[in-house]
């Protein structure tokens, strides 16, 4: 086995890793100590089954059925299956998600704090996954904004994000909204939090996931917003995953965001996805 740092501020990977070597408590536990410490893993030409990936995610905390149940794949909900492809002239899974930066279900009260994905079929080109640390973005941020936005709190919402459905057919973009909200109310989080592992402070929020923070006016919302999109997105602090076929990636979702790019016409991408509550004995 060998594990190299993938950059100075976000990411590990592991190759030489087969599912019979992860079933070693002791290399399992430097994996998950790993994902505490460097916010991502990638282990790459991971060749499991849904259960084995099931298995692997449950030794993390508790795995948790997909929200909407037609994208859970077939035979375990606990897995929701990101592809474009078709069989039967149905879709296999949701065919666009996550393209824009995001920490994982923050307009939630209480996120899942773990995400494992696993590329059952992935083209080399395209479809490729960013990501960036919030540790990071909040280390860079002008010490004035730091100030700033110290103790404050800020309110996420899927309002910009939440997907048209057959049913919302008819509605105005009024009763929409108000139906999004309804089912999911904007959730107020600290702005700032502390990893329990290593102490430092980071940035919890993403504009696409955020309505404002709580006290800011609309200006100071704007600018806010700008800046952190330019500090998340800045080319220099962006790790690029090019998947391979197999490649199983696990990260912290307070503190990673992340981005999905495009898949280039005629080729196909199945991911499975599982997210994961905290278990007991991984708890910080």
């Amino acid at each position: 086995m060998q594990i190299k740092e993938i950059t100075p501020f976000i990411g590990s990977e592991l190759t030489g890793v087969g599912y019979e070597d992860l079933r070693d408590p002791e290399l399992f536990a430097r994996l998950v100590d790993l994902v505490h410490r460097r916010e991502l893993v990638v282990v790459r030409g991971l060749d499991i089954t849904p259960e084995q990936q099931i298995e692997l995610a449950s030794r993390i905390g508790r795995p948790v059925p997909f929200l909407m149940a037609k994208y859970r794949h077939p035979d375990h909900p606990e897995i929701m299956i990101s592809s474009n492809a078709m069989k039967a002239n149905r879709p296999v899974g949701v065919a666009r998600v996550g393209n824009f930066w995001h920490q994982d279900s923050s307009y939630m009260k209480d996120p899942a704090p773990y995400t494992m994905l696993h590329g059952v079929d992935v083209p080399a080109t395209s479809g490729h996954t960013l990501y960036a640390s919030a540790l990071d973005v909040y280390d860079r941020l002008p010490q004035e904004w730091k100030e700033k936005i110290a103790g404050r709190t800020a309110l996420h919402t899927v309002s910009k994000r939440q997907r048209i459905s057959p049913e919302h057919v008819g509605l105005s973009i009024a009763e929409l909204k108000a139906l999004v909200e309804m089912e999911y109310p904007p959730t107020e989080h600290p702005l700032v939090k502390q990893d329990p592992v290593t102490g430092r402070s980071y940035l919890y929020g993403a504009p696409e996931y955020m309505d404002s923070v709580v006290g800011f006016d609309a200006n100071e919302n704007a600018e806010f917003f700008a800046l952190i999109d330019r500090l998340i997105q800045d080319p220099e602090h962006v790790y690029t995953h090019r998947w391979t076929t197999n490649d199983l990636v696990v990260w912290k979702t307070a503190t990673t965001y992340h981005a999905a790019t495009a898949v280039e016409p005629g080729a196909t991408r199945t991911v499975h996805r599982v997210s994961i509550e905290e278990g007991e004995k991984w708890a910080a």
